[in-house]
Parts: structure tokens; C-alpha cells; sequence
């Protein structure tokens, strides 16, 4: 529940809240290039009272509320994290434009309007402590502002808090989608690189030789007769596909890249097993080479304490449903829960806007839906508070 001081100060940052939005979502941060992005975010907590803020090695922008007297190693901690890539991969400024309500921008909502709800939230802890006016209870607080949770980042902020962090961590928050969802469960996924070469030649001259092309054509039909397994729900997909020279060349090369779901650890198991026995039928063809490479892995869920779990989640639900006034819809989903889950970390995925498009580049958000982004994520964050 919010102090009449917190609504106070969301108010005052209605207009500030989108000018935030808008400045974030115009810098450039393909995972595994959020260096822009990550100094603006240690730059801006740092101008507006954040004491102690770093950026680690992985990219995370890191502010630690921690009690005084003890040092932050011997801390338990809860986390609050937004993630600072995008899936795109402009190097320059982001294309934005306001229409009406609509602030339209390539990774405006996914994940910018959240990590500005989260910024929005750090700075009224950072100003509130200066006054004396908070007073941790019985966890410190991280706000991260965490590196690659999209794509190939391969959830490599997220696994950077847990490997420094795991053993103190109590909870983990995420604020990713929209805030009338909950994301409650890991979806795993398994990701591959695949390559396949040939002598090639030319199109006419050496017609009949292998062609690299379509090799991985007859590759990909196999693996889309590959039956899912019954349970949980099980996916898999070729997200891309490329090779050849030129149209009078036989290919040489091709590659794809592959991935399969499921919140199932049996069922992704399954997949592997399916998968890599048709990558060993290709690589007994003495007419090509096939090299597979690992480019992503995120875990399903682990062993989480059912009751501290629960704990967690009815707080995100009555949260959501104060701010927003309808109950969530919850899901799962894959996201930076899905490390400290899978360490038995219990953790939700909660939302802080409204908008649509998301991973296209015609994506939204619904300016008016920002405030009540805020809202939500300060509320959670101050369950961890007591006002003095």
C-alpha cells in the first residue's frame, strides 16, 4: 500500500515519467551492447541521490539498499530488476514519435516503460532515506537495471546477480510486460547454431554436387516432424536460415539457428535427445561437415519452497489488483526469473505499462498507462520499508 507521501510524488512525476521514457527508449542497446544505456541509467540515479551505484562486469547497473553496520556479503536481499536490451539492433538512436496517447519506439514497452517505472521507484527510496523518512525491515533491496535478458544475451545480467548475489538473495522481482500479467513460471529453452558445409561448385558445371542449401532444407523437414511430447506445453522453431554465394552457385554454406521450449525439464530432454540424434544422422554423411554450436540455454524452474513461493506471488497478485483493479492473468513465460527459479529463488515477473507490438517495430505505449506502471513497482518495493 502506498503513503499519501509516495502518491504525492508520483503525481509530481506524471510528465517526468514520460520525458524519462522517452529519453531511455531513443538509446541504442542490443544485447550485449547496453553500454549506452547502462551509463545513462548509473548517471541519472547517481544525479538524483543513489549512493554506491556500479556497473559489474556484466553490464548491470546496480544500486544497493543495505542496512547499516553490515556489509552488503552478509545481507539477505531482495531484488528488483528491469532489463535495459532490446531486440533490436540499431546502433543509432531508436526512431520514436508520440501520436495522442501513444509513445511509439521500437523497445518503448519491452522493456524501457518498465525500467523507467523502476528508475521512477529507486529514486523515491534514494530521496526518502536521505530524509530519514524509510527504514529497511529485515532485507536489504537491489535495484538492477540488468544486461541480456533478450535473445542470444542469454539471460546474462540475471545470472551475473545470482552468481554474486544467489546465496543472500530471498526474492527476485522483475518488472517485464504489461501490468495486468504475472509471469509465475520458467518456460526452458534450448538454442543452437547450426552449420552445414559442402564442396559446392557451379550451378551448371558441377550440378549434382551436395548442396549446403539444401542439406539443411532436408534438416529442417525432419525436425519439424519431430512429435512434441504430451504434458506441458512443448515448442520448437527455426527462427533463421542463410547461406549460398550467388543464384548460378551451389551452395557451400548454410546455417541456421534452432531453438525448443517447455516448462517441462523431461520434455526439453525429449527435444535435446530428438534434436542430436538427427544432427548425428547429417554428420555420418560423408559428403558434408555440420558444426553445432550452443547459443543460448535458460533453465526451467528448480526446487522453490512452495510456501515462500506463494508468499511471493500473493503479494505481486494483490498488488496488481489494488493498482489495476482486475485480477491477473498468470502464465508462464520465459524471462530473468528463470534463473533464480531454477536456483530455487523464489521469484514473479510483474508488468508496468500498457501497450502492444512488443519485439516489432511498430511497438507502443500508452502514455496514460505509465503512472500506474509506477505506481505498482513502487508499491512492491516498499513492502521491504517501514516509514518513519
Amino acid at each position: 500500500m502506498l503513503t499519501p507521501k509516495a502518491e504525492a510524488y508520483l503525481e509530481e512525476c506524471r510528465q517526468e515519467a514520460v520525458d524519462l521514457l522517452i529519453r531511455l527508449a531513443q538509446i541504442p542497446a542490443p544485447s550485449n551492447q547496453e553500454e549506452k544505456r547502462a551509463v545513462f541509467c548509473r548517471e541519472w540515479l547517481e544525479k538524483n541521490g543513489a549512493q554506491g551505484v556500479y556497473v559489474d562486469e556484466a553490464l548491470n547497473v546496480i544500486y544497493p539498499v543495505i542496512k547499516d553496520g553490515e556489509p552488503l556479503e552478509k545481507q539477505q536481499l531482495a531484488v528488483y530488476a528491469a532489463h535495459t536490451d532490446v531486440v533490436f539492433p540499431d546502433l543509432t538512436p531508436l526512431p520514436l514519435t508520440v501520436d495522442g496517447n501513444l509513445i511509439c519506439c521500437p523497445g518503448v514497452g519491452d522493456d524501457t516503460a518498465c525500467l523507467t517505472a523502476l528508475l521512477i521507484a529507486a529514486r523515491f527510496v534514494a530521496r526518502e532515506l536521505r530524509q530519514g523518512s524509510l527504514k529497511l525491515k529485515n532485507k536489504g533491496v537491489l535495484f538492477v537495471c540488468n544486461s541480456g535478458e533478450e535473445g542470444l544475451g542469454n539471460l546474462k545480467g540475471s545470472r551475473e546477480i545470482c552468481r554474486a548475489f544467489g546465496k543472500q538473495m530471498k526474492e527476485f522481482i522483475t518488472l517485464d510486460g504489461p501490468m495486468d500479467k504475472l509471469v509465475t513460471r520458467a518456460v526452458g529453452s534450448m538454442r543452437y547454431q547450426v552449420e552445414i558445409r559442402t564442396r559446392g561448385g557451379h550451378s551448371y558445371g558441377d550440378f549434382g554436387q551436395p548442396n549446403a542449401i539444401a542439406r539443411m532444407a532436408e534438416l529442417i523437414a525432419k525436425l519439424y516432424q519431430i512429435p512434441v511430447p504430451k504434458g506441458a506445453k512443448t515448442t520448437f522453431n527455426v527462427g533463421t536460415i542463410s547461406g549460398g554465394t550467388s543464384v548460378n552457385t551451389i551452395a557451400q554454406q548454410a546455417q541456421m539457428l534452432y531453438e525448443f521450449r517447455s516448462e517441462s525439464r523431461d520434455n526439453l530432454k525429449y527435444m535435446e535427445e530428438q534434436f542430436m540424434e538427427l544432427i548425428h544422422q547429417a554428420e555420418d554423411m560423408e559428403d558434408m561437415e555440420v558444426s553445432l554450436t550452443l547459443v543460448g540455454e535458460r533453465p526451467c524452474g528448480g526446487d522453490v519452497e512452495e510456501e515462500a513461493q506463494e508468499e511471493l506471488l500473493d503479494r505481486a497478485r494483490r498488488t496488481v489488483q489494488e493498482i489495476v483493479g482486475v485480477k491477473p492473468q498468470e502464465s508462464a513465460g520465459s524471462t530473468d526469473c528463470n534463473i533464480p527459479l531454477s536456483l530455487g529463488i523464489p521469484s514473479v515477473c510483474a508488468g508496468a505499462y500498457y501497450g502492444k507490438g512488443a519485439h516489432t517495430r511498430e511497438e507502443y505505449v500508452e502514455m496514460s498507462s505509465l503512472l500506474d506502471g509506477c505506481r505498482l513497482a513502487l508499491s512492491l518495493v516498499l513492502d521491504h520499508f517501514t516509514v518513519e
